[in-house]
Protein backbone atom coordinates (compact mmCIF):
# COMPACT_ATOMS: atom_id res chain seq x y z
CA UNK A 1 0.00 0.00 0.00
CA UNK A 2 1.23 3.47 -1.06
CA UNK A 3 2.76 5.22 2.02
CA UNK A 4 0.94 8.42 1.01
CA UNK A 5 -2.39 6.61 1.75
CA UNK A 6 -1.92 4.91 4.29
CA UNK A 7 -0.88 7.41 6.60
CA UNK A 8 -4.52 8.83 5.34
CA UNK A 9 -6.26 5.92 6.32
CA UNK A 10 -4.73 5.10 9.60
CA UNK A 11 -5.35 8.41 11.11
CA UNK A 12 -8.91 7.22 11.00
CA UNK A 13 -7.77 4.62 14.26
CA UNK A 14 -7.67 7.79 16.28
CA UNK A 15 -11.13 7.13 17.00
CA UNK A 16 -11.59 3.05 17.39
CA UNK A 17 -12.12 1.23 20.70
CA UNK A 18 -8.68 -0.46 21.28
CA UNK A 19 -9.59 -4.42 20.45
CA UNK A 20 -7.46 -5.30 23.86
CA UNK A 21 -6.81 -8.08 25.88
CA UNK A 22 -9.17 -10.48 23.42
CA UNK A 23 -6.72 -9.57 20.35
CA UNK A 24 -3.83 -10.25 22.80
CA UNK A 25 -5.19 -13.92 23.23
CA UNK A 26 -5.56 -14.57 20.00
CA UNK A 27 -1.73 -14.76 19.65
CA UNK A 28 -0.87 -16.54 23.29
CA UNK A 29 -0.99 -20.30 24.21
CA UNK A 30 -3.20 -21.22 26.87
CA UNK A 31 -0.82 -21.80 29.40
CA UNK A 32 0.07 -18.24 28.85
CA UNK A 33 -3.76 -17.02 28.61
CA UNK A 34 -4.45 -18.69 32.17
CA UNK A 35 -1.02 -17.39 33.80
CA UNK A 36 -1.56 -13.60 32.74
CA UNK A 37 -5.34 -13.73 34.16
CA UNK A 38 -3.57 -15.14 37.29
CA UNK A 39 -1.47 -12.41 37.23
CA UNK A 40 -4.43 -9.85 36.96
CA UNK A 41 -5.39 -10.65 40.69
CA UNK A 42 -1.81 -10.55 42.04
CA UNK A 43 0.18 -6.89 42.32
CA UNK A 44 3.57 -7.48 41.07
CA UNK A 45 5.06 -4.43 40.77
CA UNK A 46 5.68 -4.49 37.50
CA UNK A 47 8.75 -2.87 35.65
CA UNK A 48 7.33 0.07 32.85
CA UNK A 49 8.62 -0.31 29.23
CA UNK A 50 7.40 1.70 26.23
CA UNK A 51 7.58 0.62 22.51
CA UNK A 52 7.00 1.69 19.06
CA UNK A 53 5.23 0.38 15.87
CA UNK A 54 6.66 2.42 13.36
CA UNK A 55 5.07 2.71 10.14
CA UNK A 56 7.43 4.30 6.88
CA UNK A 57 7.62 4.12 3.46
CA UNK A 58 10.27 1.75 1.52
CA UNK A 59 11.91 3.35 -1.76
CA UNK A 60 8.97 2.96 -3.84
CA UNK A 61 6.83 4.31 -0.98
CA UNK A 62 5.37 1.22 0.24
CA UNK A 63 4.74 0.94 3.58
CA UNK A 64 6.76 -0.88 5.61
CA UNK A 65 6.49 -1.96 9.50
CA UNK A 66 10.13 -2.12 11.26
CA UNK A 67 11.09 -4.81 13.89
CA UNK A 68 14.48 -5.50 15.19
CA UNK A 69 15.90 -9.28 16.22
CA UNK A 70 17.58 -8.21 19.59
CA UNK A 71 21.20 -9.48 20.58
CA UNK A 72 22.07 -12.33 22.57
CA UNK A 73 22.44 -11.56 25.94
CA UNK A 74 21.84 -13.14 29.34
CA UNK A 75 18.16 -12.83 29.84
CA UNK A 76 14.55 -14.06 28.76
CA UNK A 77 14.15 -11.98 25.51
CA UNK A 78 17.41 -12.76 23.95
CA UNK A 79 17.69 -13.11 20.34
CA UNK A 80 14.13 -12.23 19.77
CA UNK A 81 11.98 -10.19 17.41
CA UNK A 82 10.59 -7.09 19.18
CA UNK A 83 10.01 -3.36 18.37
CA UNK A 84 12.36 -0.82 19.41
CA UNK A 85 12.29 0.77 22.53
CA UNK A 86 12.87 -0.26 26.17
CA UNK A 87 12.98 -0.04 29.74
CA UNK A 88 11.17 3.54 31.36
CA UNK A 89 13.97 5.45 33.00
CA UNK A 90 13.74 8.25 35.90
CA UNK A 91 14.12 10.81 33.66
CA UNK A 92 11.24 10.18 31.69
CA UNK A 93 8.13 11.97 32.11
CA UNK A 94 6.04 9.06 30.83
CA UNK A 95 6.21 5.72 28.92
CA UNK A 96 5.51 7.82 25.73
CA UNK A 97 9.10 9.54 26.27
CA UNK A 98 10.37 6.36 27.15
CA UNK A 99 9.46 4.81 23.67
CA UNK A 100 10.64 7.63 21.67
CA UNK A 101 13.87 7.94 23.39
CA UNK A 102 14.42 4.08 23.48
CA UNK A 103 13.51 4.10 19.35
CA UNK A 104 16.24 7.10 18.69
CA UNK A 105 18.56 4.51 20.73
CA UNK A 106 18.27 1.85 19.33
CA UNK A 107 17.20 2.45 15.32
CA UNK A 108 18.48 5.99 15.12
CA UNK A 109 15.27 8.29 14.88
CA UNK A 110 15.01 11.30 16.40
CA UNK A 111 11.83 11.75 18.70
CA UNK A 112 10.55 14.57 16.47
CA UNK A 113 10.74 12.69 13.38
CA UNK A 114 8.30 10.52 14.57
CA UNK A 115 4.31 11.04 14.43
CA UNK A 116 2.37 9.03 17.09
CA UNK A 117 -0.77 8.43 16.09
CA UNK A 118 -2.29 6.39 19.26
CA UNK A 119 -1.27 4.57 22.10
CA UNK A 120 -2.44 0.97 22.27
CA UNK A 121 -3.25 -1.60 25.45
CA UNK A 122 -0.98 -2.26 27.64
CA UNK A 123 0.40 -5.73 27.93
CA UNK A 124 2.26 -7.79 30.82
CA UNK A 125 4.70 -10.27 30.05
CA UNK A 126 5.57 -12.45 33.51
CA UNK A 127 8.91 -14.12 32.86
CA UNK A 128 10.48 -10.41 33.21
CA UNK A 129 7.94 -8.35 35.10
CA UNK A 130 7.67 -6.11 32.26
CA UNK A 131 4.51 -3.85 31.56
CA UNK A 132 4.86 -2.51 27.98
CA UNK A 133 2.83 0.58 26.41
CA UNK A 134 3.28 0.21 22.43
CA UNK A 135 2.39 3.25 20.63
CA UNK A 136 1.68 3.23 16.35
CA UNK A 137 3.77 5.72 15.03
CA UNK A 138 4.54 7.14 11.43
CA UNK A 139 7.96 7.81 9.88
CA UNK A 140 8.89 9.38 6.54
CA UNK A 141 12.12 8.27 6.56
CA UNK A 142 14.03 11.60 5.93
CA UNK A 143 17.07 9.29 7.13
CA UNK A 144 18.36 5.96 7.40
CA UNK A 145 18.01 3.59 10.70
CA UNK A 146 21.32 2.63 12.09
CA UNK A 147 20.92 0.48 14.56
CA UNK A 148 22.47 0.18 18.18
CA UNK A 149 25.42 -2.44 17.57
CA UNK A 150 25.07 -3.55 21.11
CA UNK A 151 21.54 -3.98 21.25
CA UNK A 152 20.12 -5.05 18.27
CA UNK A 153 21.18 -7.57 16.07
CA UNK A 154 19.14 -7.16 12.87
CA UNK A 155 16.65 -4.61 11.69
CA UNK A 156 13.56 -6.60 10.07
CA UNK A 157 11.57 -4.46 7.43
CA UNK A 158 8.11 -6.12 7.18
CA UNK A 159 5.66 -5.20 4.43
CA UNK A 160 2.84 -3.99 5.17
CA UNK A 161 1.03 -6.40 2.53
CA UNK A 162 3.22 -9.34 4.57
CA UNK A 163 1.79 -8.28 7.78
CA UNK A 164 -1.81 -8.37 6.92
CA UNK A 165 -1.47 -11.29 5.36
CA UNK A 166 -3.45 -13.73 6.99
CA UNK A 167 -1.15 -16.77 5.88
CA UNK A 168 1.31 -15.18 7.37
CA UNK A 169 0.05 -16.32 10.83
CA UNK A 170 0.90 -20.25 12.15
CA UNK A 171 2.00 -21.86 14.77
CA UNK A 172 4.88 -23.14 15.81
CA UNK A 173 6.61 -25.74 18.22
CA UNK A 174 8.80 -23.75 20.71
CA UNK A 175 10.28 -23.71 24.08
CA UNK A 176 9.88 -20.77 26.03
CA UNK A 177 10.82 -19.40 29.41
CA UNK A 178 7.91 -21.02 30.92
CA UNK A 179 7.09 -24.35 29.01
CA UNK A 180 9.02 -26.81 26.73
CA UNK A 181 7.69 -28.30 23.26
CA UNK A 182 4.26 -26.00 23.14
CA UNK A 183 2.40 -25.21 20.25
CA UNK A 184 2.24 -21.30 20.20
CA UNK A 185 0.28 -18.82 17.66
CA UNK A 186 3.07 -16.85 15.48
CA UNK A 187 3.69 -14.68 12.97
CA UNK A 188 5.85 -15.72 10.28
CA UNK A 189 7.78 -12.56 9.15
CA UNK A 190 10.58 -12.14 6.19
CA UNK A 191 11.89 -15.80 7.46
CA UNK A 192 11.58 -14.72 11.49
CA UNK A 193 8.94 -16.47 13.52
CA UNK A 194 7.51 -13.65 15.79
CA UNK A 195 5.67 -15.08 19.21
CA UNK A 196 5.17 -13.86 22.57
CA UNK A 197 4.18 -10.48 23.74
CA UNK A 198 5.03 -8.86 19.92
CA UNK A 199 2.80 -11.42 18.62
CA UNK A 200 0.19 -10.67 20.93
CA UNK A 201 0.94 -6.30 20.25
CA UNK A 202 0.73 -6.99 16.56
CA UNK A 203 -2.39 -8.79 16.84
CA UNK A 204 -4.00 -5.67 18.20
CA UNK A 205 -2.56 -3.53 15.40
CA UNK A 206 -3.50 -5.92 13.33
CA UNK A 207 -7.54 -5.89 14.10
CA UNK A 208 -7.66 -2.07 14.06
CA UNK A 209 -5.99 -1.87 10.76
CA UNK A 210 -8.82 -3.99 9.21
CA UNK A 211 -10.80 -1.89 10.20
CA UNK A 212 -9.37 0.99 8.11
CA UNK A 213 -7.48 -0.32 5.11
Amino acid sequence: MNYNDFALQIAKIKKLPLPGTPSHYKMAPEIRIQELKAMKRKNTNPKKAGVVALFYPDERQLTNLLLILRNTYPGVHSNQIGFPGGRAEKKDKDLLETALRETHEEVGVKPGDIQIIRSLSEIYIPPSNFEVRPYIGLYDKRQPFVKQEDEVEELVEVPLIDFMDDSKMTTQILTTSYANNIEVPAFKLMGYTVWGATAMMLSEIKELFKQVL
